[in-house]
């Protein structure tokens, strides 16, 4: 009986999560920059548009601290 018992935890234990880490999902932000940083065509458009979304950003940040002040 103490054998059953002793089988049964074993085998509860080494079933368990197998340690596997768990996969960090990219960012779209993160997708399109790995894209515009590759070779592939249309890659520097991807860049292009990066830094496009950036100064917007930036003039964004601007404006929105100088309507504050």
């Amino acid at each position: 009986m103490t054998r059953v018992l002793a089988l049964a935890v074993l085998l509860t234990v080494g079933c368990g999560g197998g340690g596997e880490t768990p996969r960090q999902e990219m960012t779209q932000r993160q997708r399109d920059s790995v894209i515009g940083q590759s070779r592939l065509p249309g890659a520097q458009g991807v860049q292009g548009a990066l830094s496009a979304a950036d100064s917007a950003a930036a003039r964004r940040r601007l404006a929105d601290s100088i309507a504050q002040n």
